[in-house]
């Protein structure tokens, strides 16, 4: 069953359930919320009440999409972990990066990333997965079917986010499950949640 987004939220308010995995810094809270009111950004949706779900973030057509992402992240107190190329994790931001949650992945070896996460959805009672489905801010015809993989062999829900830039909104929701046996028809199924949906660059969008 796929859960629809609802309800607009300011910055300042709480749109996360109890038993998603929360940061406790209140400064970093406080922090997103003002840098999103200052931006002119507000939440729509809600995140589902579930210790345990991937996140896809899209579109991703600019780099800008990190920093309000990352501003997005510390506005709900979220405590998502994602992948990140290994080269963004080397001196002198590898710290910053880990420290909110980053998690080195070469993609020459990817499944690696997928099986480890898996496991780490199984051993621990609250876990997170943010990530990028597109893989990159270019133009793609395809996304990566990475997030799919994980959601599927973790048996979780996948949390649709989006960064709407037209409207400056972060939308939270719908949220599915990873039904379908064939990773493409599952995909391409998510990406019509996103059909209504502006990034900060239109032309790379697919």
């Amino acid at each position: 069953m796929t859960q629809h987004p609802a309800s607009a939220h300011a910055p300042d308010d709480w749109p996360l359930g109890p038993d998603i995995p929360q940061s406790h810094r209140r400064w970093l809270r406080v922090l997103g919320r003002t840098l999103l009111f200052r931006a002119g950004w507000h939440f729509e949706g809600q995140m589902p009440n579930v210790p345990r779900f991937v996140a896809i973030i899209a579109p991703h057509t600019s780099n800008w999409d990190f920093p309000i992402g990352l501003a997005a992240k510390w506005a709900l107190g979220f405590d998502a972990h994602w992948w990140g190329k290994h080269t963004l994790f080397v001196p002198p931001m590898g710290w910053f990066m880990r420290a909110n949650g980053g998690i080195p992945v070469d993609r020459k070896n990817s499944h690696k990333a997928v099986e480890r996460t898996i496991d780490a959805f199984r051993t621990h009672e609250r876990f997170a997965l943010a990530l990028a489905p597109e893989g990159t801010r270019k133009k793609v015809t395809a996304w990566r079917s990475g997030f799919w993989h994980v959601a599927k062999g973790a048996n979780v829900p996948i949390c649709c986010v989006a960064l709407d830039y037209r409207r400056k909104v972060v939308r939270l929701g719908p949220t599915t499950m990873p039904v379908e046996d064939d990773p493409a028809a599952g995909i391409a199924r998510i990406r019509t949640y996103y059909a209504d949906v502006a990034g900060r660059d239109p032309s790379q969008q697919t």
